[in-house]
């Protein structure tokens, strides 16, 4: 990551557990239902996630840190050419009937159109996970930002 890198951050708030969070979040099942349409992968660091959407867009990321219920970072390292030297993640802390999330993706080399979709995108596809978490709300793939 450069000095000159662009990043993306959201915070939010989820009724929910930090497990269950974390679970949504690294669980490939659970993944399948509010981000990507297949995905295969184990948090644990070292590890290999791929994150399929479409045959244009089937990308891989290495896990850099998986705290169970606490963090989970990743590492691009086969997308396009503006997400291959980012990373991207979350941070969790208990609170009192939740969990704040703190979601970034870091390490984008410039401030254009997909840099600014991208955050656009992740807004929309974390409030899906919340409704997801919370409601069990379910997105067609085809619905998604």
């Amino acid at each position: 990551m450069t000095a000159n890198s662009n990043s993306i951050y959201h915070d939010l708030y989820i009724r929910s557990t930090p497990q269950k969070v974390f679970d949504a979040f690294t669980q490939p099942e659970h993944l399948n239902n509010w981000w990507t349409l297949k995905c295969s992968g184990s948090p644990v660091e070292g590890n290999e996630y791929n994150f399929y959407f479409t045959p244009e867009y089937d990308w891989y990321g290495k896990v850099n840190k998986a705290e169970n219920g606490k963090a989970f970072h990743i590492k691009m390292t086969d997308a396009d050419e503006d997400w291959n030297p980012t990373s991207f993640g979350f941070d969790l802390t208990e609170l009192e009937g939740g969990v704040d999330v703190k979601f970034w993706h870091v390490g984008w080399p410039e401030c254009n159109h997909h840099f600014r979709r991208s955050s656009y995108c992740w807004a929309i596809l974390l409030q899906g996970l919340k409704n997801y978490i919370e409601k069990g709300i379910i997105i067609p793939f085809e619905e998604r930002e």
